[in-house]
């Protein structure tokens, strides 16, 4: 193991997810089994330009695992993306003695860390923290898991409502690039029709297979979208224009939203931030650096930043036949 490093520093940016306070957990108690320091960033990048740190031992990081959200805050930083606000960042890690980091977020906060080791060469290695599973180089990150949970138990509520009053429910949920969520809890929640970016479904479809579940005998039925879907400019247009063609519906619209983020995190979400954190540590010691560690074939791997950032998570092709057979 390499001597050189003694201090690691951890931070979360983005978007929160559910996890990320178990790969901090990790982090910092894989620090202390290699007899290395930790410290903790407040709001990312934000707060390693002004230098918000603190100290982290085994003992900070009791009875977080089941908690969502981070307890090291998260921030976008604009300041970061310049070259001066990425100098004062790399001077305070100077004055902290810190000699390594572990940067828990999305694709945004990667593009960061893989430029601020470009220009510093700054060990630096990436866990992937984002609900949307739309990062290259992992079967799985961090909250994707308990997002899905989150999801399937709000449909399998409205599917009461649905059911009770013979209605139509659209149901948006995130997923601006990638269809991951609804894809996966369209399935689980038994939707009859799921729209996600990837597939262009097209809105004579839509009329045509809604008409065919109400002749086949469906009084209810539940519609997932992604965020960012592009039958429809968004769900409440897409609302209007089903009810202008197929008035027997009743049509109710429900943008499930942030609560998708929140919550305990499921125990595979647990597992998998303490895995990664593991990982990620070892390999910094190991004199690795401007990596991703994520899942892939269900052991832990590196992926190069670069990849990460710039690949495309692909949709599962067997997901979506599954799916078309489901809504038969």
């Amino acid at each position: 193991m390499s001597k050189t490093i003694k201090k690691i520093g951890v931070l979360t940016s983005g978007g929160d997810s559910p996890g990320m306070n178990a790969a901090i957990r990790s982090v910092v108690r894989t620090c202390a089994y290699h007899n290395i320091e930790c410290v903790g960033i407040y709001r990312g990048y934000q707060g390693m330009i002004e230098g918000d740190f603190k100290e982290m031992g085994p003992r900070s990081v009791n009875n977080i695992i089941n908690k969502g959200g981070t307890i090291l805050k998260s921030a976008r930083s604009k300041e970061f993306m310049t070259k001066e606000g990425r100098e004062k960042a790399y001077k305070n890690l100077l004055k902290a003695e810190v000699d390594a980091l572990v940067v828990i977020g999305g694709d945004g906060s990667f593009t960061g860390a893989e430029v601020f080791n470009n220009e510093y060469g700054f060990p630096v290695m990436g866990i992937p923290g984002t609900i949307d599973n739309d990062i290259y180089g992992t079967s799985h990150t961090l909250g994707f898991d308990t997002a899905l949970n989150t999801v399937v138990e709000c449909i399998d509520k409205i599917r009461d409502t649905a059911s009770s009053h013979n209605r139509l429910f659209l149901v948006e949920v995130m997923g601006r690039d990638a269809g991951h969520i609804a894809l996966n809890a369209g399935i689980g929640a038994g939707a009859e029709e799921i729209l996600i970016p990837e597939e262009d479904l097209g809105l004579e479809r839509l009329l045509e297979s809604l008409t065919k579940s109400k002749a086949s005998g469906k009084s209810s039925s539940i519609v997932v979208i992604a965020e960012g879907d592009k039958i429809g400019k968004n769900v409440f247009e897409l609302k209007d224009y089903i009810e202008e063609n197929l008035p027997e519906y009743d049509i109710r619209v429900s943008v499930l939203g942030h609560m998708q983020r929140g919550g305990s995190p499921t125990c595979y979400d647990r597992v998998l931030a303490s895995r990664l954190g593991v990982k990620a540590v070892e390999s910094l010691l190991e004199g690795k650096s401007n990596f991703m560690v994520g899942m892939l074939n269900d052991k832990v791997a590196l992926t190069p930043l670069e990849q990460a950032i710039k690949g495309h998570s692909e949709i599962d092709r067997d997901l979506l036949r599954v799916s078309d057979i489901m809504t038969t």
